[in-house]
């Protein structure tokens, strides 16, 4: 976001004052929204998303086994009320997983290991060239 630019440049005390009509059209900006995020650079949006972070933080350090269905609910308990998915995504970008959620090479195929017993038939199947046995 350009707006605390837009603040800087037209600060009273700045070495080089840009009055904000000229920064906003050097920037591509309107006015408009400037002036409304002077007036509240933290939207109602922004504080309810900390709310409910700091609600789901508390859970999950007290209970650092839980997932985020179990903190969501617990979030609800304190005061901060979400949909699952709100409290999903919250815990994703913040990387608060359950310590028994993960687990280590889901997905992988695994390489194969040496031969369990020995080769008596001595069968070779690999072939010469294309097409041919």
């Amino acid at each position: 976001m350009m707006y605390p630019l837009v603040r800087e440049l037209a600060a009273p005390g700045a070495p080089y004052r840009v009055p904000v009509a000229v920064t906003c059209r050097v920037l591509g900006l309107a006015r408009q929204p400037y002036y409304r995020w002077l007036n509240t650079p933290v939207t109602d949006a922004d504080l309810a998303h900390a709310y409910r972070a700091n609600a789901l933080f508390d859970a999950h350090r007290d209970d650092p086994e839980f997932g985020h269905r179990f903190l969501a609910d617990e979030a609800r308990a304190a005061g901060e009320a979400m949909a699952e998915r709100t409290a999903w995504r919250i815990c994703r970008d913040n990387r608060w997983w359950s310590i028994f959620g993960k687990r280590a090479g889901r997905g992988k195929i695994a390489k194969a290991g040496p031969p369990v017993h020995d080769d008596k038939v001595r069968r070779n199947f690999s072939a010469d060239a294309p097409n041919r046995l």
